[in-house]
């Protein structure tokens, strides 16, 4: 797929559900080998403790199949979610793509388009956005790191019982972004195309920025199924890919 960029994002890879790491290697090693380059964009791991989880065996294969596609020639860029805001220079190293901030603008054939994880903009969610400003203050995630891996995870696990927790308790429009500041994002970079990922609820949706038409397209999760939007001179397709596919 020569003149394909390809961006994925809410995989939430982990041993618990090995379809989808499956499905994913299995893109890594056809579809994406073909590419311009594939964006990561946030949440590729259930969590991530810090760059040691490189080396778990339930991620080893995942480390594997992206170094072999950055050796292919295909570049890949990653950007934190709100699971893996721990992704650093050891995850670089070991696969050979490149952390972006979040967020990131991009000329996409031409078209300027921001790139962004997407819980930043969710700011009705008041209660996470405090423990986001929490978890990505540097000196949170330097006492964090200096904590053994066994403190570490337990840590992990704990918040991501939280958070499944509060999320089946708070209104789904708490949960999704806030238009004024997707507005505000979009204006702030100059840009009519935005690109996230984060609140599994895949679309393409149009909207007008002063005066202008504007499109913002989101990203669909990887629980049930994969999801890929393939971007092309012409255009962006947001496409699912059945756990089927690789049987």
């Amino acid at each position: 797929m020569a003149g394909t960029t390809l961006f994925v994002s809410d995989l939430h890879l982990s041993g618990e559900r090995p379809g989808i790491t499956a499905l994913f290697i299995d893109f890594l090693g056809h579809e994406a080998r073909q590419a311009d380059a594939l964006y990561l964009l946030g949440d590729i791991f259930e969590y991530w403790i810090g760059d040691e989880a490189a080396g778990w065996p339930e991620y080893r294969p995942v480390m594997t199949a992206l170094s072999a596609l950055t050796r292919a020639g295909v570049p890949i860029r990653l950007m934190h979610g709100n699971r893996d805001f721990l992704m650093g220079a050891g995850l670089e190293k070991a696969t050979g793509g490149k952390l972006l901030p979040d967020p990131t603008r991009i000329s996409l054939y031409g078209t300027d388009t921001l790139l962004m994880h997407g819980d930043s903009l969710c700011t009705r969610d008041t209660e996470y956005m405090k423990f986001r400003a929490m978890v990505r203050n540097p000196k949170w995630q330097q006492d964090f790191l200096a904590k053994s891996v066994e403190e570490r995870d337990a840590i992990a696990r704990t918040y991501r019982e939280i958070s499944k927790t509060n999320g089946k308790l708070k209104p789904m429009d708490i949960m999704d972004v806030t238009p004024d500041a997707v507005a505000k994002e979009m204006q702030a970079h100059g840009v009519r195309r935005l690109i996230h990922g984060h609140t599994h609820r895949p679309a393409t949706h149009t909207l007008t920025l002063d005066g202008q038409p504007a499109t913002r397209i989101v990203l669909g999760d990887w629980y049930e199924q994969g999801s890929v939007l393939r971007c092309t001179k012409q255009g962006c397709d947001l496409a699912t890919m059945p756990l089927q596919e690789i049987n």
